[in-house]
């Protein structure tokens, strides 16, 4: 495939008469012929199905199978949009997810339907894709031929949810025009191929499997293979199954992989390259010495304002140099903060200064939210692209990711970056995952609070703690709640505003380390209660303003 496709629905078409082996799921495999063509059947149907007039989208409520991919390739073709449904949201939730997208057909299979039992959905005709009535309403359809004539690139080809820490998630928008310049993107930065084979493992409702996975596939001609679900335990086995050269992550999940027993040939394997966010620093250097595989990180919003793009040269821990127009600007004033100062160890000195956030100054492909302007604005406040996230920068451009704007804790009069600590702490040996936030402090501010999944021993992490040259003097956790697996959505983001929302009072056991003391002990019933630790009441930071991100 060219760099002139323009649509999805150019390079779905493109496929037809290729008939090498295209998508794998389990014991399934279609070849690409079979793809182009069951997408064209789908978007014959749908065509059929979709009211005259009203609004051309289709919800599906799927794990990872092949109708999946079926479905967006049928969309594409029939100028239609898909709004990925997330199987985690339950009850009215969920409902309005579905409603609120205006979904007049809703794709999903067997073991989603409890989902729906007893929902108030419309409007809305249920297809069933593992079901007789399912195969026999295709059937009149199979045989069509895809045509790609109909299709804009700025049609609209997605609706997909940011997962929002407070509030309900917004649907933003992604063209067909968008996804395939996407595609392309990535294609050119990794030097992607037809011979690649792509494991998609994360899960197709959210945007990086599709954007950042599928599409770059999609482009070049590449093979597909599908997890149902994200598997650990089965992560290696399904690489070395289906060849798989390129996959995409999110969140914990190389942490997980990681965590599974090692053995002699693991590096006996065909992947190139991961590509994905929030690894971090030490796993992603674990996970290239075991498995001799690069992880790449990117930063990209989620709706598409802002990018960084790693290249040779880039010093450890930062993204990527800023791209003409990405700014890192003081939240209060919008003036531009000034670089980071670092000192012999790395550690940076002037965080309360050069930490901000990036903005994008520059034209963008951000494309909005669904029937939400009052978000929209805020992204678009002064013409320019707000990210929600917290960035410096160094003397030479290069940029640090330091966390969501809600994760910014304010100790002593200080701002500290969530996302600095845990990459200090994620270097604790007994940690197998760490999730830094800000809990209200009894008379001003913040007090830090870190979440540790795996093993801990407090004089050892106090020890440890001291021997951290670039921890800083507010950085240490003041509380330490421990956990057997640290909680995560289903995209393996950790869930940081139920964390921060528990505070002190939950179940698992916390230490704490009181106020002038520099080892930890088990915070008691009787500790909870007292001036010191009282956590009850919402941030003043989170008061001043700055609202929580969503993704």
């Amino acid at each position: 495939m060219t760099s002139e496709t323009r649509t999805v629905a150019e390079a779905v078409a493109a496929r037809w008469g290729d008939h090498r082996p295209g998508l794998w799921c389990g014991e399934r495999v279609l070849s690409h012929h079979e793809v182009a063509g069951g997408a064209a059947a789908r978007a014959a149907l749908l065509d059929d199905l979709l009211p005259a007039g009203g609004v051309p989208h289709v919800g599906v409520l799927l794990d990872n199978t092949p109708e999946f991919p079926l479905w967006l390739g049928a969309a594409a073709l029939a100028g239609a949009a898909v709004a990925g449904i997330n199987p985690t949201r339950r009850g009215s939730e969920l409902a309005r997810d579905i409603v609120h997208t205006e979904c007049p057909v809703l794709v999903t299979e067997r073991a989603r339907l409890p989902l729906l039992a007893g929902l108030e959905l419309p409007g809305v005709r249920v297809l069933v894709t593992d079901e007789p009535e399912y195969g026999a309403l295709l059937a009149p359809y199979l045989g069509a031929f895809p045509d790609a004539s109909r299709a804009r690139p700025a049609d609209r080809m997605l609706l997909y949810f940011t997962s929002g820490s407070t509030g309900a998630p917004k649907a933003a928008l992604c063209s067909q025009g968008r996804l395939a310049a996407a595609g392309h993107s990535l294609v050119a930065q990794f030097g992607l191929c037809a011979d690649d084979v792509h494991y998609v493992c994360m899960p197709m409702f959210h945007g990086n499997a599709v954007i950042a996975d599928w599409a770059p596939a999609l482009v070049t001609g590449a093979g597909v293979a599908l997890r149902r679900r994200f598997s650990a335990s089965g992560f290696l086995a399904d690489v070395r199954r289906y060849r798989a050269t390129y996959f995409t992550y999110v969140g914990r999940a190389v942490s997980y992989v990681l965590a599974t027993e090692p053995r002699p040939d693991d590096r006996e394997n065909p992947l190139r390259l991961g590509f994905g966010t929030e690894a971090g620093a030490v796993d992603a250097a674990a996970f290239e010495e075991r498995f001799g595989v690069r992880l790449v990180e990117g930063y990209g919003s989620s709706e598409g304002g802002a990018a960084v793009q790693w290249s040779p040269g880039t010093p450890a821990g930062a993204v990527g140099r800023a791209a003409p127009g990405l700014v890192v600007l003081d939240q209060e004033s919008g003036r531009e903060c000034p670089a980071a100062v670092f000192d012999s160890g790395g550690r940076l000195l002037n965080g309360e200064q050069a930490i901000g956030e990036l903005v994008n100054r520059a034209p963008n492909p951000f494309e909005g939210y669904w029937r939400n302007p009052e978000a929209e604005a805020e992204r678009r406040r002064g013409g320019w692209y707000w990210s929600g996230d917290l960035f410096y920068r160094d003397a030479d451009g290069y940029l640090y990711f330091a966390g969501r704007t809600d994760d910014r804790i304010r100790v002593d009069g200080e701002n500290l970056a969530a996302a600095m600590i845990e990459n200090i702490l994620a270097r604790y040996e007994g940690a197998d995952a760490v999730a830094v936030y800000g809990v209200p402090d009894p008379v001003t501010g913040d007090q830090v609070m870190a979440t540790v999944a795996g093993r801990f021993d407090p004089l050892d992490f106090a020890e440890f703690l001291l021997a951290q040259p670039d921890l800083g003097t507010k950085m240490a956790p003041r509380f330490v709640r421990v956990v057997g697996r640290m909680p995560v959505t289903a995209t393996h983001k950790i869930r940081r505003a139920a964390l921060r929302g528990e505070g002190v009072r939950c179940a698992d056991p916390v230490w704490w380390r009181p106020p002038g003391e520099r080892t930890y002990r088990r915070l008691t019933p009787e500790d909870a209660e007292g001036p010191l630790v009282s956590t009850r009441g919402p941030s003043p930071v989170r008061r001043q303003g700055l609202e929580p991100r969503t993704r």
